[in-house]
């Protein structure tokens, strides 16, 4: 009986390893298929800090070598903090080009969510070097850019290029977020990152809003006892998601 649980649970791991072997390839579709069509220089495109009510908005670029190899590449929010980490560093070792850009609050709150999405991915784009000659981006794309480009929907989770731009953005935000908890102390951003966490709004109303909040936002507004803001949700066209 027991040889028997045994052999099975080999064939069933046995299985899961095939099944993760085959989806592997799909990872590159994307990628192949813009090569196939002339273009080298193919770069991932995403974006991460659409919806805190604290900290700028990120996006990053990244060109990988076709097939790279990345362990544990997917999702960026799938993810833990170590696994993100440790492939940043992996991605960056072997991507032919990467780059990120940021847009502040006070951007965010001057000139709306959707410039700065669009802005952020613009900036990290034309960083690049070597440039883009095509764009894979998540959802949405980005008319901003002189540039081929192809929206792939639910991007982050099946084309590498953009899994690796995603992993990118979100250390880099991540990072900032830390350093930014310790200058303005008391508001938890080394744990939540500016999200809308029960403690983030606990720690607005007894401590007033940072220089990094976003001062138009109907949450941060509501936390003040404020009437009116904006927003974020209604900010951003359907697909685009705002807790990214």
């Amino acid at each position: 009986m027991q040889a028997g649980r045994a052999v099975g649970a080999i064939k069933s791991v046995k299985a899961t390893a095939r099944r993760k072997r085959t989806r592997r390839p799909y990872l590159w579709a994307s990628e192949r298929m813009v090569r196939g069509m002339g273009y080298m220089v193919v770069a991932g495109l995403d974006e991460v800090g659409l919806g805190p009510l604290a900290g700028p908005a990120v996006a990053a670029a990244c060109v990988l070598p076709i097939g790279a190899r990345l362990p544990g590449l997917d999702d960026s929010k799938k993810l833990t903090a170590d696994q993100r980490r440790r492939l940043d560093r992996q991605i960056r070792r072997v991507a032919v080009a990467f780059a990120v850009a940021e847009v502040p609050a006070q951007d965010v709150d001057r000139k709306g969510l959707t410039y700065a999405r669009q802005r952020a991915m613009e900036m990290a784009v034309r960083a690049l070097s070597p440039e883009a000659q095509y764009l894979l981006i998540d959802a949405w794309d980005v008319p901003e850019l002189p540039l081929p480009q192809m929206a792939v929907i639910r991007g982050d989770g099946v084309c590498a290029s953009i899994m690796a731009a995603s992993i990118i953005a979100k250390v880099h935000r991540d990072t900032l977020m830390i350093e930014y908890d310790a200058v303005y102390p008391g508001y938890g951003f080394a744990l939540h990152k500016g999200y809308a966490t029960a403690a983030h709004r606990a720690a607005l109303m007894r401590l007033g809003p940072s220089p990094i909040h976003r001062m138009s936002w109907r949450p941060v507004r509501k936390a003040l006892g404020l009437a009116g803001g904006v927003d974020p949700a209604a900010e951003l066209p359907a697909g685009v998601p705002v807790d990214a």
